[in-house]
Order: C-alpha cells, then structure tokens, then sequence
C-alpha cells in the first residue's frame, strides 16, 4: 500500500506516526468538527440540487448514489482540511482512485516473490500514478501557501518546515499525509452513506422513522449542531449500517513481542489480520438475528448492542482508532438527514448486490435508487 499512503499517518509506526497523530488529531477534535457543520450543509445542498435537476416536475428518478456521493465527500474533505473545493482537487481524487484499483488487485505471487518491485506493466502504471499524484498534491501545497485560513493543509506544511531539514523528506511527509487523509477522508464515508441508503431503502419503516425525527427536530430549517446530536434514530441507523458494511473490513497489526490471545500463542511480528465483519455478524456476540438489519439494538448505546463491546470496531480500536471517527459521523448525519428530509426511496430493479473489497468495502457496481420528492 506504499505508493497510495506512503509513510503517512495510516502506515507509519513508531515515533513518526506519533508526531503526525498529534500534528493532525488537533484538526479533528470535537470543536473544530463542530465549526465545519456549515460546510457540510453547503456541500450537501448542491447534492440535493443535482439530483432535483434530474427529476421531471416532481417525478422520480432512478440514480446512481455512490458516484455522487463520492464526489460530495470529496468536496467536503477538500474544503475542510486542505481550503479547496473538490473541483481544484478533482484530478488527485480520480488519480487516487485508479491507484486505489490497481493496488487492490490480488497478487499473491507479488507479495510472495517481491515481483511488486519488478518493472511490468501493472507495476509501470502504479509508479506512474504515484509520481502524478505526489506532483498534483504538492501544486495544490503551493497553492495553499498564501491561505490565511487556518486548516489542516496549513498544519502539515508549518510541521514539515520545522521538523525537516531536507526538502525531499519535507515534500514526502507533506503529500503522504495529505494522500491519506484524501483517501480515508472521502471514500469511507461514501461507502458507508450509499449502505446506509440501501438498507434504509430496504426497510421503509425505519427510513420514516429516520424522515419523522429529521423533520420533528429540524422542520424546514437545516440541521445545526445543537438538532443533530438529538437524532437518536438516524445515529442507530448508522451505527447498524457500520455494523454490516464496515468500510473497513481488514485491520491489520503486527505482534511488538511474543504475547498470548486466548488460547492462541503469537510470536513476535507475526502478521494479524482482523475480520471486521465476521465480528460484527457473529451470533455468540450480537445474538441469533446478527444478520439482520436492526438499529434498535444500538438503542442503549453499543455496550448494551452486543455481549463483546470491543468487536464493534468499524473505526478500528486502539491507539490506532481513526482519527475521523467524530468527522466521519457527523458529515454521515448531515447528508442523511437532509436526503431524508427532501426525498424518499426505494431499490432499482437494476440494482446488483456485490459488495466488493477494494482497500475498503465499496459496491461494485454502485447502489442505484428510485429517488422521489418528499411533498
């Protein structure tokens, strides 16, 4: 995964992962989320704007979700953290993508012989994306210089200067990190909106339920800080879609010394990987309707949701827990209450189930929805 975060803060260990989490965890506490709920409304409503262009005098629509929600969170990561809108960074995000995909291909010979580092076409066209990427990241750095806003782009670049004697180690840490933070800031909370609709589409009862709560607490007024930390049934919605579809679905960890887990002796650097979603569906945890879609398990908070509270990880666990946790829930609230409030929706016909692992749990070929305006 070298050439998509390099040693950015989602691979690096040690002292420089700590320098960075406590350089970028500032930019993601509470209050500074807090402050962005504005943004968020904004990138929303063009969301909503588009899809009513493509209805016809209050008909309905057929639309693909997941591209477009891809493209509203990667507005919402670019302006929040780096002061430019997802136009400005459109090309890094496309180039990302594709190095996405093409690391995400199985190559087990790869990893077994080293053949990653030999010159094939495959590996020709993943160098290439690299150097484009950490060319487009550091034109957008230059940019950002004469910003006065304070944002996290500002952080990294003030960091680099002090920490930094050489200006290619600076360059490197500087697009690492923004590389990581573009992925893991957009991506995961596509995927995990486009779940979250499905299901709901899915299961009409608990999307009116989800729409009444949204309009009790925010009638014709846009959703604030103050209403969205009161909407109890569309943050269950959410915590159950985490359940099933965790955007993550691998953790991985290497053992710092010979240690026991359970009944199982692991040596020291042993390879860990963790199967998210094989605990979140086991029935011995969340009980005999595991599989199942049910937010009310979620209502007395996840202590009481399942037997094991540390096995609901969708944002990892840890030290190493996402820093975007508190980012991530409430952009997801955002643009869920206000699709919910402008629309309704049900499943497309031509809708095909096929999740997919690409780094992250992503519908293969997207979620397609019959949109229609709520009266």
């Amino acid at each position: 995964m070298k050439p998509l975060f390099g040693d950015g803060i989602i691979k690096a260990n040690g002292e420089i992962w700590a320098h960075q989490r406590k350089l970028i965890a500032p930019e993601f506490f509470l209050n500074r989320v807090k402050g962005m709920v504005d943004l968020m409304v904004d990138s929303t409503s063009s969301l909503l704007r588009l899809w009513e262009s493509r209805m016809e005098d209050g008909g309905e629509v057929e639309i693909e979700v997941y591209e477009d929600l891809r493209n509203y969170s990667a507005d919402v990561i670019s302006r929040a953290c780096f002061g430019s809108s997802y136009l400005r960074g459109e090309e890094i995000f496309f180039k990302l993508r594709a190095l996405q995909k093409a690391l995400a291909k199985p190559n087990l010979l790869a990893e077994i012989t080293g053949s990653r580092l030999i010159p094939n076409k495959s590996n020709r066209e993943i160098w290439k994306l690299e150097r484009e990427v950490h060319s487009l990241v550091l034109e957008l750095v230059k940019e950002g210089k004469g910003l006065e806003e304070k944002n996290l782009l500002q952080a990294i670049l003030e960091s680099a200067k002090e920490e930094f004697s050489s200006l290619d180690k600076a360059e490197s840490f500087i697009v690492d990190n923004c590389k990581s933070i573009y992925f893991a800031g957009h991506e995961t909370t596509a995927a995990a909106a486009s779940w979250c609709l499905l299901l709901l589409a899915l299961h009409p009862y608990w999307q009116d339920l989800a729409r009444a709560e949204v309009t009790q607490l925010c009638g014709t007024l846009t959703p604030d800080a103050h209403s969205l930390q009161k909407m109890k049934i569309l943050t269950m919605v959410i915590q159950e879609t985490l359940r099933l579809y965790p955007p993550g679905p691998i953790i991985s960890r290497e053992s710092l010394g010979d240690m026991e887990l359970g009944k199982l002796r692991i040596p020291k650097g042993l390879g860990i990987y963790i199967p998210v979603p094989t605990l979140h569906r086991d029935p011995d945890i969340w009980g005999p309707d595991a599989l199942i879609f049910k937010p009310d398990r979620f209502a007395h908070g996840v202590t009481s949701a399942c037997t094991l509270p540390q096995a609901y990880l969708p944002f990892g666990v840890g030290a190493r827990k996402c820093l975007g946790q508190q980012f991530a829930m409430l952009e997801l609230t955002i643009v869920l209450s206000l699709i919910l409030s402008r629309f309704s929706f049900t499943v497309s016909q031509t809708y095909c189930h096929s999740p997919v692992y690409n780094l992250m749990l992503e519908p293969e070929f997207g979620i397609k929805l019959i949109v229609k305006k709520v009266c």
